[in-house]
């Protein structure tokens, strides 16, 4: 029998001050710091995966740090697995090549990827603890919400785009496919499902997925291709929810800034949705080539009465056209001239080809000049860029613009 051990009272509180201690420090996770070599394998095999791109020598990503590393510990006690969440970092000075593949244009920017696939919208939120471990569990919130009675379609709201597959079973390759994609798309569309005995009247000639566009007089579409081949779903789920024409707000208009291409806008009132559906019918027909050289979209007039001020122009003179080229603003004419076969071509055209900037510098083209009559140099300036101003804030970003790292 072995004899028994007496600790001293202080020895005594020290094991005790030891054993909780022990028990009660939260396990620290380690940030998965990515390079050439691995960064392939782990994304690809993250269900989602949240990536700082940082510079060591950026305030902003030291800051962000000990920030990012926490939710990174709230979070792995939630979502234990290994490839559930991944929190992952990328140092852009010693990994370049990288912050140019995906390309990093300021510090510290998060982007989000899913099974390697990189989201369009970086996160933006507030950077906080809290802020970024609700974030994820949004993330792995399931997207689509399944429907127990097809009467339930009649109270989806309409204004939004919605995507709905009817599947015989959810435990098939056509229900991963279309589960993968709404958790791409799903902040682009609303994705419902519904299976077996609910999906039944819908699936006369088997699974299918339909597209119900925004109003209640725009016919629904169907989805012909094949349900299995994921390249094949997302693009058509894609160009149903992302339409050509999109909406900017205070929310998105950071998000859009940064894809760094002109503005074309249509100004009206919010009720006003005739003028809406005709901008869009023409940006449709006369411009639909030029959807990689500038972005389409349409902005309240009420909320966006400063860009407005700057062309002089008030919400009573809404509907208006107008091209932000982040420099200079510039005025499309009368707005019933949209309707003449080449007239809004033309107008990008001439942004394009740099006659818009030369014309408010300088007046008509010689070309536009009629015979004998005088040329004159009128010195005007156009009125300056007002959606630049919803770039990233340098109080939160190092910007790279004007740097040489990348």
């Amino acid at each position: 029998m072995n004899p028994a051990v007496f600790l001293s009272l202080p020895d005594l509180r020290c094991s005790l001050l030891l054993l909780v201690t022990w028990v009660f420090t939260p396990v620290t996770t380690e940030i998965t710091s990515l390079d050439t070599e691995n960064i392939d394998d782990i994304l690809n095999n993250a269900d989602v995966a949240l990536v700082n791109f940082y510079a060591d020598w950026c305030r902003f990503s030291q800051m962000l740090h000990p920030i990012f590393e926490e939710a990174s510990n709230v979070i792995k006690e939630e979502y234990p697995n290994e490839n559930q969440v991944v929190f992952a970092r990328v140092d852009c000075d010693q990994h370049s090549d990288i912050a140019q593949r995906y390309r990093i244009s300021k510090y510290p920017t998060l982007k989000l990827f899913r099974n390697g696939m990189m989201m369009k919208r970086e996160y933006r939120g507030q950077r906080s603890v809290k802020a970024l471990a609700d974030y994820i569990r949004q993330q792995k919130s399931d997207p689509v919400q399944e429907l127990h009675d097809l009467a339930e379609i009649t109270t989806l709201d309409r204004s939004k785009r919605s995507i709905i597959g009817y599947f015989e079973q959810k435990d098939s390759e056509n229900y991963r496919v279309f589960e993968r994609v709404a958790n791409i798309l799903h902040d682009d569309c609303a994705f419902l499902s519904a299976f077996g005995a609910v999906s039944k009247p819908e699936r006369y000639s088997g699974d299918n997925i339909i597209y119900k566009p925004p109003g209640h007089s725009a016919p629904d579409m169907v989805y012909l291709g094949s349900m299995t081949n994921f390249d094949g779903t997302y693009n058509w789920i894609q160009d149903k929810c992302v339409p050509l024409v999109r909406e900017i707000t205070f929310e998105n208009g950071e998000e859009l800034t940064e894809e760094g291409l002109p503005f074309l806008i249509l100004f009206h009132m919010k009720e006003d949705t005739e003028s809406l559906e005709i901008f869009q019918n023409e940006v449709a027909r006369q411009l639909i080539s030029e959807k990689g050289t500038i972005n389409f979209l349409h902005a309240d007039c009420d909320k966006f009465r400063h860009p407005l001020l700057h062309i002089q122009k008030t919400p009573a003179d809404c509907p208006v056209i107008a091209i932000d080229s982040f420099r200079h603003m510039y005025v499309f004419g009368d707005f019933r001239d949209v309707l003449i076969p080449g007239k809004l071509k033309q107008f990008v055209f001439d942004l394009h080809s740099g006659k818009l900037h030369r014309e408010f510098h300088h007046g008509p083209d010689p070309t536009d000049i009629a015979p004998g009559q005088q040329v004159q140099d009128v010195a005007s300036s156009p009125p300056e860029s007002s959606f630049q101003k919803l770039a990233p804030s340098e109080y939160r970003y190092t910007l790279l613009r004007d740097r040489d790292e990348l």
